[in-house]
């Protein structure tokens, strides 16, 4: 059991990576947490997410969502969960009112926005193309040349890690920091605490050993409880708002894929409309179905919207109990696994017929697994084709091929690891369209048009 307890009022810091001893002149009302917001709204990595799979195939006659409406939708359900946590627990600490504990609705709002910034294209599929290359692919043979950090890096590489990287790495032409972000902003998307070295039981981690020193330097700021000793590899509890910032996404993606897959025909209006009531008791669902009768709804589509919208508005309330019920719990870093699994009986076995049904039905459907497929192979070419440059960079052909990488990226370091990860830089920042037209080039499929 842990002993030591994290506060909230160290938790909750403005102050900004790589500019810890800088007050720049301010000429609007801004807080330093919308600013954080507003930079990731403008930003190129976040614009670049329209173009990448959320699950199913980026949309033809029916929109669906991508990376990007998904992440906007996060950061709407993390703001309403923000917001009515902070109400709760200022009346639980009135001593909090009127400090940055006010601003935690910004904090996570922001954080959700980041939270998928660092996938690769074709999600996880393009995750494991990129690991599989190290482990079951020509690159195999590497470990031998890179050291036992950098192979576990690559060879369990993250999407996770990859957006708190993105965020704070200084990559070539750009400022220290990164993106220059605030403390409790980068700590929030860190939804794995531990190096790649020590993973979580599901092979997750939050940050490349490269950046460790950066998570260490957030995290002791905030006063994150460490658990690891020392000489072992690093591993802190979550900070409190990644489990605001986990709950939105699992709100969203598990809701909004039910919602997607309708709009596919791939689920009927009554299994749908079955599932979606599931999380209200007998009740509850007589007064749904009587609104969408006053509200005059007959369209399916508009009444399976209506449906959802009072499922995430369930779920957002269950998970705001969760959070306040066990604050003590998650301060001390015992609290386990998400707020979804702590939620109330009915709507935590809807969750899982949703989850269940969306493996079998959605998940496994031929429209997703051809992505996948086609995914997984464009993602190994990339891989095998641009690795192979950086192994071999006096060749004629490897000098054509690094020509294309942008000059962020230390493609032509004399250092083998650091080429290795721009490649890794290269690739993972790609959108879909953009990989499947470098694929095409590098496969002579297709030629520019002039």
């Amino acid at each position: 059991m842990q002993s030591i307890m994290m506060n909230w009022q160290q938790l909750i810091s403005n102050k900004r990576l790589g500019q810890e001893h800088r007050h720049p002149e301010r000429h609007d009302d801004r807080t330093e947490f919308k600013r954080d917001y507003d930079r990731l709204i403008f930003s190129a990595p976040f614009r670049r997410l329209q173009n990448k799979t959320q699950v199913f195939p980026l949309p033809g006659s029916v929109f669906v969502h991508n990376r990007l409406t998904h992440s906007l939708e996060v950061a709407s359900v993390g703001m309403s969960l923000g917001n009515d946590v902070t109400k709760q627990l200022i009346c639980r600490h009135p001593e909090l009112k009127d400090t940055l504990f006010a601003e935690i609705a910004q904090i996570v709002a922001t954080a959700c926005l980041a939270h998928d910034m660092g996938n690769p294209p074709f999600g996880h599929s393009g995750e494991k193309a990129m690991q599989t290359y190290f482990t079951e692919g020509p690159g195999s043979d590497l470990q031998r040349e890179v050291s036992h950090q950098f192979w576990d890096d690559i060879t369990h590489f993250e999407g996770n890690a990859n957006t708190f990287r993105l965020l704070t790495h200084q990559f070539r032409g750009r400022r220290p920091g990164g993106f220059v972000m605030t403390y409790s902003m980068l700590a929030s998307i860190v939804k794995y605490p531990y190096s790649s070295s020590a993973p979580s039981k599901k092979g997750k981690f939050g940050f490349f050993n490269e950046e460790k020193d950066v998570y260490r330097k957030v995290a002791d700021e905030l006063g994150i409880i460490c658990l690891s000793g020392p000489g072992e590899p690093l591993r802190y509890v979550r900070h409190p708002l990644v489990y605001l910032v986990e709950a939105s996404d699992d709100i969203c993606y598990e809701i909004m894929d039910i919602e997607d897959a309708h709009k596919l025909k791939i689920l009927s209006y009554e299994e749908t409309a079955q599932l979606m009531l599931s999380f209200f008791e007998e009740k509850e669902q007589e007064h749904i179905q009587r609104r969408i009768i006053d509200e005059g709804l007959t369209d399916d589509n508009e009444k399976i919207v209506y449906m959802r919208a009072c499922v995430i508005g369930r779920l957002e309330n269950e998970c705001v109990r969760v959070f306040v019920e066990h604050e003590k719990d998650i301060l001390n870093g015992t609290f386990e696994s998400s707020l979804i699994d702590h939620i109330s009986e009915t709507p935590n076995e809807a969750y899982k017929r949703c989850a269940s049904l969306s493996v079998e039905r959605i998940y496994k459907s031929r429209p997703v697994l051809d992505v996948e497929l086609s995914g997984y192979k464009i993602m190994e070419t990339l891989m095998s084709h641009f690795i192979e440059a950086t192994r071999h960079p006096e060749r004629f052909y490897s000098k054509q091929l690094i020509s294309r990488v942008s000059s962020q990226y230390d493609i032509y370091s004399p250092n083998l690891e650091t080429r290795l990860m721009a490649v890794i830089d290269y690739i993972s920042g790609m959108t879909d369209v953009y990989a499947l037209d470098v694929y095409q080039k590098i496969c002579g499929i297709s030629l520019p048009i002039v």
